[in-house]
């Protein structure tokens, strides 16, 4: 029975058929369905919208901390006690030398992020002149991450040549009063709707292992799915000291790889990025996660550190995939050298968040 339901899997999925909720309890269900089998029909999907290739995003922490909301997750928040870095947003010649060096490592997109609750006019005005310049330098896919915008904001934004607006939901709209209470969910969807309705591309993901259980994660993939979200970072909680959620729960590595695998049945177009936390809950399992996703960051995360570039891109050649960018994967890999991002553990100090602070 188990070996047909995999069948029929797959056929649902491939008819557009939107799984239920009691499909998406036993994919998570580590007792009940084979990780393997469950990767072998996500993979499917995969292939099918994404080939072998796999897209490098690189972020940029332009803004850090001093933030007014009061998510349990973040570590600049303000219910943070994390021995973050902060700053106020870097000059224009510290973002655009970061985007050369993320175009030179091989990044398809330029992903820049601010913290606090939303820009005023005169900041979506200076960040429209910043994209204008990135796209002018440079052949790389820009996506920002402002906060809380309205439609007009968006369509400015768009008009510069902005491809993407980044916004997470973070958890499901049920549980989303356990993680934050300065915001409502309903803020969030009405960013997400502003930038779709401004012809922007949409990225909004989610944080796995926050005491959710697997209704919620159900719920998440299925609320992305309804908002048409083109990508979606799945990122597994990194339990930052200072945080007000004090540790990650339920992640095993293989429960990790259901949960890539439920968000690629339940969006089988979209982009899915293996996002933050990837090193430390799918450790050894980490690879095959590229069966179920796309996509995922070089470099680390906005405070958090993630594995050296040339661990990421070995394991990306060492599965036989490729990579989206104008410089080839074997170019990269020739040049990097461990170390360049360190570990997967510990926050990122302030060299390593400005690295062109006082060189340009």
């Amino acid at each position: 029975m188990k070996d047909q339901y995999y069948s029929t899997l797959f056929d649902r999925v491939a008819h557009s058929e939107i799984l239920p909720v009691e499909d998406g309890r036993r994919i998570l269900d580590m007792g009940q369905l084979d990780t393997l089998e469950l990767l072998a029909v996500a993979y499917r999907f995969r292939r099918e919208y994404f080939g072998r290739s796999v897209t490098v995003h690189i972020l940029n922490n332009v803004q850090n901390g001093m933030c007014p909301e009061d998510c349990r997750y973040c570590a600049q928040s303000a219910s943070s006690t994390a021995p973050i870095e902060a700053y106020a947003m870097k000059s224009d010649e510290e973002i655009l030398a970061e985007a050369a060096a993320a175009h030179a490592a091989g990044a398809g997109r330029y992903c820049m992020v601010f913290a606090g609750t939303g820009p005023s006019d005169d900041r979506v005005e200076h960040l429209s002149r910043i994209i204008s310049e990135i796209k002018r330098r440079h052949k790389i896919e820009v996506c920002v991450s402002p906060g809380v915008i309205n439609t007009d904001q968006a369509r400015r934004l768009k008009a510069a040549g902005l491809d993407r607006l980044n916004h997470n939901i973070n958890t499901s709209e049920k549980y989303y009063r356990h993680i934050c209470t300065s915001h409502t969910y309903a803020q969030r969807l009405g960013t997400l709707q502003a930038a779709h309705a401004a012809g922007l591309a949409v990225c909004s993901g989610v944080i796995i292992g926050m005491g959710e259980g697997p209704k919620d994660v159900y719920g998440m993939a299925r609320s992305l799915r309804d908002i048409g979200a083109e990508s979606i970072p799945v990122n597994f909680l990194i339990p930052v000291p200072g945080i007000a959620i004090k540790e990650a729960v339920g992640l095993t590595p293989a429960y990790c790889l259901r949960v890539l695998c439920l968000f690629r049945l339940l969006n089988p177009a979209a982009e899915i990025r293996m996002a933050a936390g990837r090193e430390m809950h799918l450790r050894s399992l980490e690879p095959l996660g590229l069966y179920a996703a796309n996509s995922l960051f070089l470099q680390g995360y906005l405070n958090a550190r993630g594995a050296a570039d040339t661990r990421t891109l070995q394991m990306i050649s060492d599965m036989g995939f490729t990579i989206t960018s104008d410089v080839p994967l074997a170019a990269l890999l020739a040049r990097t050298q461990e170390g360049a991002c360190g570990t997967a553990e510990g926050i990122k100090g302030l060299s390593e968040l400005r690295p062109f602070q006082g060189r340009v």
